[in-house]
């Protein structure tokens, strides 16, 4: 077969191995990903075979990035796509509210989207945290 049989238009489904393959996530952490987030709405035909369409696409690499790339939660991914919705997050229009937000917990340290996040800091941050937690218990 030629080359161009196998090319898809940017616009068709892909299965769960083509998207799982074209993003570098296994194919259960993808199944996973859609118990978590519901955002993740595969077409469903026929023996329960996953069909994603293009945007479903943009959300699985927009989820990976925040996963992946940006340090994320789970639970902080989905509380960005709720708070935010899925275009901003999908287009990276958002921005950190935690950082602006004055009732935030004043020892509590943004990790995700710092561009200058090295393990030194984060390890130094996490062991005043401990000690701010052991002194509250103490209390």
């Amino acid at each position: 077969m030629s080359a161009s049989k196998h090319a898809k238009s940017p616009n068709a489904f892909r299965t769960i191995s083509e998207v799982a393959d074209g993003i570098g996530i296994p194919q259960h952490a993808l199944r996973f990903w859609e118990s978590k987030f519901s955002q993740i709405k595969p077409m469903k035909r026929g023996g329960g075979r996953r069909y994603y369409r293009p945007e479903d696409v943009e959300i699985i690499e927009a989820i990976r990035r925040l996963l992946h790339d940006d340090g994320y939660t789970i639970k902080g991914a989905q509380k960005l796509l709720r708070e935010h919705g899925v275009k901003a997050v999908v287009h990276q229009t958002y921005t950190n509210a935690s950082a602006e937000d004055d009732n935030a917990a004043p020892d509590v340290i943004a990790v995700a989207n710092s561009d200058d996040v090295s393990l030194t800091s984060i390890r130094d941050n996490l062991q005043v945290t401990r000690d701010n937690l052991k002194k509250s218990l103490k209390t």
